[in-house]
């Protein structure tokens, strides 16, 4: 089991941010909170732009010498922000972003792969893809607006409901189809075929839903399923 967390975000009053005293803070909390000695992962959840960021990679860089962190990793940053991030960690000889966790999927592409991806490529950055089913809406249960009350995140999939999203829908149709699977299923399968990416992050809220996403671990996507997907989702 790998444990992963992120600082940055508000968490009350006086409490965010990447300086060096906050993380310091932070950090002993999630330790308190995850009932462990050490983090695994440990990401910047948010760019702060007005700590340094010579400060900040400074300051996860005495966590992992005293053994409270092991890696850390870095979410909603822009392409210049983590490459820059990268060269000061390397000119100073401070620990460097191992990874990154972007908001990727079959519908949200053009962020990612025009910013980002040329970035973790070069360095080779494990990328660990978050919104992996665009809140839902990948695994087919959202067709119409009438669909949105069936849960909580319904609210936030009318967004995709239009011709873009529904072409991407009928190419997971087909392509699940084929493979005797699920939409879901095969929307993941994708990101993991796709150079670069290190795992998808996807929420499940029953043994069936889970069922359904870790099937994707073992569907081999072929040249033509990927072709068929990527071009029924380009922007």
């Amino acid at each position: 089991m790998i444990i992963a967390t992120k600082v940055g975000k508000p968490m009350g009053e006086g409490l965010q941010g990447l300086s060096k005293k906050y993380i310091t803070q932070a950090v002993e909390a999630s330790l308190k909170r995850l009932q462990t000695d050490y983090i695994d992962l440990y990401q910047s959840h948010d760019d702060d732009k007005d700590t340094p960021l010579e400060e900040t990679m400074a300051a996860f860089t005495n966590l992992i010498k005293q053994g409270k962190v092991r890696t850390i990793g870095a979410s909603n940053f822009s392409g210049a922000r983590l490459k820059e991030a990268l060269q000061i960690s390397k000119d100073n000889g401070l620990a460097q972003y191992q990874t990154l966790q972007p908001e990727y999927n079959l519908y949200s592409r053009e962020d990612y792969e025009k910013d980002l991806e040329p970035v973790c490529r070069e360095n080779n950055i494990g990328v660990i893809t978050f919104y992996s089913l665009a809140s839902g809406f990948l695994t087919g249960k959202y067709r119409s607006e009438d669909d949105l009350s069936q849960s909580q995140r319904g609210g936030g999939v009318k967004q995709y409901l239009n011709e873009r999203g529904y072409r991407i829908l009928s190419a997971l149709d087909k392509v699940a189809a084929d493979m005797n699977s699920t939409p879901a299923s095969i929307a993941i399968a994708w990101i993991i075929a796709r150079p670069g990416i290190t795992a998808p992050i996807a929420s499940a809220t029953s043994v069936k839903q889970l069922k359904d996403i870790t099937q994707a671990v073992h569907l081999k996507l072929d040249a033509a399923a990927i072709d068929l997907l990527t071009k029924a989702s380009s922007y």
